[in-house]
């Protein structure tokens, strides 16, 4: 395995970090001298052994050509951590941004942002955008109704630049994914932090009360100093893909209830069993029963796509998704006009 002591400095050899990707082409930040390369390739050796290389690899180039800023990928490190969605390798914590108005602060949608990004099991650092357009009261409300979730968020506002320097410190020295719905000022804090990066920014819809998206692809950015930024492509609501099982320990409120006790049964759902040391009256308990019914619907849809001979179907009434069951014998479907009328001239034929 290579390692910085035994790479050449000479521009032989070099580690470096994948800034983004466009096609086949890698865009690679170098460590010896921060020089970039723009257009690097994935050695063959790596396609055929099913390599896959993805923004923030740390990877080893070869043979890099300064002139046309060309090299080749001949290894790709061992990640530390590794999203699926978005594709990023080696991330330290994720930065989730929301705004406390326009759009307004909605509880259920933050709390599908905080799940799943504690479901990747990195730190989680909660900012929240747009606090200069509310009063001192309604700040310290929403700051003590988070905190009661387990959370201490950070007020900015990139508007009128406060706290921005603040927030700084906790993206020094790692890599940070930053996330949220769109319309929270996600491009323009970035913008903010990091002025020569000048990414396109969008407007909230007055009539959906949510931004548009503005964002195509992951991109890494180099901060001031030392750190890298994380742009991923936004979206609205995150999927709740996680095991039922496992949504109580997304939960720092359920956390915090289970290292005091223990349920009294071992497979606890934490709804109406007796015994259960979770089922209160804290805030959010409403939507992990929710969310909890929610990632039984998904699970049981994966197993269906999976198992196509599963007797159940989903349909979608209301904007919700129900299961029925599905109609296995040709004789409860309705038959088609053209059967009908090939039944009808074989009944004719038969009559003359």
């Amino acid at each position: 395995m290579m390692t910085a002591e035994n790479l050449s400095t000479s521009g032989i050899q070099l580690l470096g970090t994948v800034l983004s990707q466009q096609a086949n082409f890698y865009h690679v930040q170098l460590e010896v001298d921060s020089r970039e390369l723009p257009l690097c390739t994935r050695r063959t050796r790596l396609k055929k052994i099913g390599q896959q290389v993805i923004v923030g690899d740390r990877v080893v180039v070869e043979e890099p050509d300064w002139t046309s800023g060309r090299g080749a990928i001949a290894e790709v490190l061992p990640r530390t951590s590794e999203l699926d969605r978005p594709a990023i390798a080696n991330v330290n914590q994720i930065l989730l941004v929301f705004a406390v108005c326009d759009p307004p602060l909605d509880a259920l949608q933050l709390s599908r942002f905080l799940l799943k990004a504690e479901s990747t099991g990195l730190n989680v650092v909660l900012c929240l955008n747009k606090s200069d357009l509310i009063s001192a009261e309604e700040k310290e409300e929403i700051n003590q109704r988070l905190s009661d979730w387990g959370y201490q968020p950070i007020f900015i506002s990139v508007y009128k630049n406060i706290n921005i320097e603040q927030l700084a410190l906790h993206l020094q020295n790692k890599i940070t994914v930053v996330a949220g719905p769109s319309g929270v000022g996600k491009s323009s804090l970035i913008n903010s932090l990091i002025p020569s990066v000048n990414l396109r920014t969008g407007e909230v819809s007055g009539k959906l009360s949510r931004g548009r998206h503005t964002t195509r692809h992951v991109q890494l950015f180099e901060l001031p100093g030392l750190g890298l930024l994380a742009d991923t492509p936004g979206f609205n609501q995150p999927d709740l893909d996680c095991q039922p099982e496992e949504l109580a320990s997304y939960f720092p409120e359920a956390r915090k209830l289970l290292e005091a006790g223990s349920c009294r049964f071992s497979n606890c759902s934490h709804r109406d069993e007796p015994g259960c040391v979770v089922r209160g009256d804290w805030e959010r308990y409403e939507h992990y029963l929710d969310l909890f019914e929610e990632a039984v619907v998904h699970q049981t849809h994966l197993h269906e796509q999976a198992d196509p001979e599963s007797t159940l179907k989903v349909k979608s009434k209301k904007g919700k998704q129900q299961y029925e069951p599905k109609l296995e014998s040709k004789k409860y479907r309705q038959k088609s006009r053209r059967t009908q009328l090939q039944e009808l001239q074989h009944l004719y034929q038969e009559e003359e």
